[in-house]
């Protein structure tokens, strides 16, 4: 089953899979970020900040500030029971940024709780300053 589920959020990744985060997220769904203390609870949270950290993360923009074609991948991937683990690095303004989402599902194949740990600290202050330009710009 973990399979199938992680093979929906590498679909909706790519732009694959037409019922975006209202199919992947459980309502009360949690999600934790490497930059805010507090746990974000709910469908609509949730969404907010994973499409911020799309778009924080979607690629470096040239010195013209076009951006550039996407530098994030997954690089590592471990599947267990109903959680998953994918291990991702990218560029951010000549920044490497490493990091892991972690993943649980529940029983009905939704995402009930996503959490994204970063490194280094570099990456991290990045992606603080980035995300909170990004949460500004949804709100």
């Amino acid at each position: 089953m973990i399979k199938e589920n992680i093979k929906k959020w590498h679909d909706h990744i790519k732009g694959d899979f037409p019922g975006g985060f209202d199919e992947l997220l459980a309502d009360d769904v949690i999600f934790y970020s490497p930059i805010v203390f507090s746990p974000q609870k709910g469908k609509d949270l949730t969404t907010l900040y994973l499409m911020a950290a799309g778009n924080t993360f979607g690629g470096d923009q040239s010195k013209d500030g076009t951006l550039q074609e996407s530098s994030f991948k997954y690089t590592k991937e471990v599947l267990d029971g109903n959680q998953a683990i994918l291990e991702f690095e990218t560029q951010i303004d000549g920044k490497y940024v490493n990091g892991v989402d972690i993943i649980t599902f529940n029983d009905e194949g939704k995402i009930s709780e996503f959490k994204v740990m970063i490194r280094p600290l570099q990456a991290v202050n990045i992606i603080h300053e980035k995300m909170q330009e990004m949460l500004k710009q949804f709100k």
